[in-house]
């Protein structure tokens, strides 16, 4: 679907190349350009098998690895170069920094004035912290997030995954999208897009925002509960499994009564009304623990099943990849890498009804295919590129 369109990525660790990656799933050519030692840090993030990382191989599936140093001069003028043979060139590093470099935009869409360039900050390209470095962990600490998650008399609580950082790639992937749709059905030129790692992360924390203005209200930390709908938690079985359950809407709340065997509550106002209902929350998540508490979780979920309650089992990974519904979906494919061998990945999330996302390769070693760019792109030769490699350029 993207066929046609060049990404630089020269971005490290999570966030921006995440949008690469995402482009570069459905027919993107994505350039991963790295620094010639060590490469994009997050190839030594995380969990390895015999020294690869593995984040590193799902992360740059389908780009090609190039190296080149941006702090010299020679690499900056190459970074140049390649950008007018691109569509979108992808950064996250420091405003002042790129300046000095001169791959800030005014330079870049000197060299194109088609370039669209994303540029993602910890906290944005202005401001009296734009120049702060920022990771996705703050991120997740200012938007407001650590503040409402975690039990009423715990710490606030971080995730222990990428979440600030995806939800800004996924933010900036579709604006990404809608620059090119500008640029190539306006037929106006390429633009910056500006995305830190907060403002996305707090745009989804909405009802925060409204309660507390329209009604002086400061959220805070309630563990799994929510205080706009119940019931709305985890509740532990007798085979010490646990299931989730919504009640978001008033039909969904009353069949969980029915299907808990308190089919007196329809007749209570105080547990059939939305509003009051919440004001008894914790008699709700009472009822509903104690029912649950006394089947298993496959005798549970069969109750819940035929009463059509929004309730799910609460998955670890094995059951994940076991999930016969997810596996109906592919949602989960195993690709095969040279260096270790089959591997199974996450596979592109938009189903589409006339094309596809693909897989077609890994994360690739380090300036595996800088020959292949640069004597395509540039003209360079193997000798140019050797004699580039031997000065540190490359």
């Amino acid at each position: 679907m993207l066929d046609g369109i060049r990404v630089l990525d020269l971005a490290t660790l999570a966030a921006a190349p995440l949008v690469a990656t995402y482009l570069g799933e459905f027919g993107a050519d994505v350039i991963k350009v790295e620094e010639p030692r060590h490469g994009d840090p997050i190839r030594a993030w995380g969990h390895q098998r015999c020294g690869i990382g593995l984040m590193w191989k799902s992360i740059s599936r389908n780009k090609r690895s190039i190296t080149l140093d941006l702090r010299c001069p020679e690499g900056q003028a190459l970074v140049r170069r390649l950008v007018e043979h691109s569509d979108v060139a992808i950064f996250n590093t420091r405003p002042q920094t790129l300046r000095k470099w001169g791959l800030d935009y005014e330079n870049l869409r000197a060299v194109n004035d088609r370039i669209v360039v994303l540029h993602i900050t910890g906290y944005g390209l202005s401001g009296p912290k734009s120049e702060r470095p920022g990771f996705g962990t703050l991120g997740e600490a200012m938007s407001g997030f650590a503040h409402i998650t975690g039990q009423a008399d715990g710490p606030p609580t971080l995730p222990p995954f990428m979440l600030a950082d995806g939800v800004a790639s996924l933010n900036a992937a579709y604006a990404v999208m809608m620059a090119l749709y500008h640029r190539d059905v306006h037929n106006a030129p390429g633009q910056l897009i500006d995305v830190n790692l907060i403002d996305p992360l707090a745009r989804l924390l909405e009802q925060t925002l409204l309660d507390y203005d329209q009604l002086g209200l400061v959220a805070e930390r309630s563990g799994n509960r929510w205080d706009i709908s119940a019931p709305r938690n985890t509740y532990r079985t007798a085979d010490g499994r646990w299931l989730a359950m919504s009640g978001s809407s008033p039909a969904l709340a009353l069949r969980v009564f029915k299907a808990i065997g308190r089919a007196d509550l329809l007749h209570d106002a105080d547990f059939v009304d939305p509003q009051r209902r919440l004001a008894r929350a914790r008699d709700v998540d009472a009822a509903v623990a104690d029912w649950v508490a006394g089947k298993t979780l496959s005798e549970a979920m069969a109750v819940f099943e035929a009463h059509e309650v929004a309730a799910a089992p609460v998955y670890d990974i094995s059951d994940l990849v076991a999930d016969e519904q997810l596996a109906h979906r592919n949602v989960f494919i195993s690709v095969e890498d040279r260096e270790l061998g089959s591997m199974t990945v996450q596979a592109p999330v938009p189903r589409f009804s006339s094309a596809s996302g693909t897989v077609a390769h890994l994360g690739p070693r380090l300036g595996e295919h800088n020959a292949e760019v640069y004597g395509e792109l540039l003209g360079l030769t193997a000798d140019d590129i050797e004699d580039l490699h031997a000065r540190g350029v490359l």
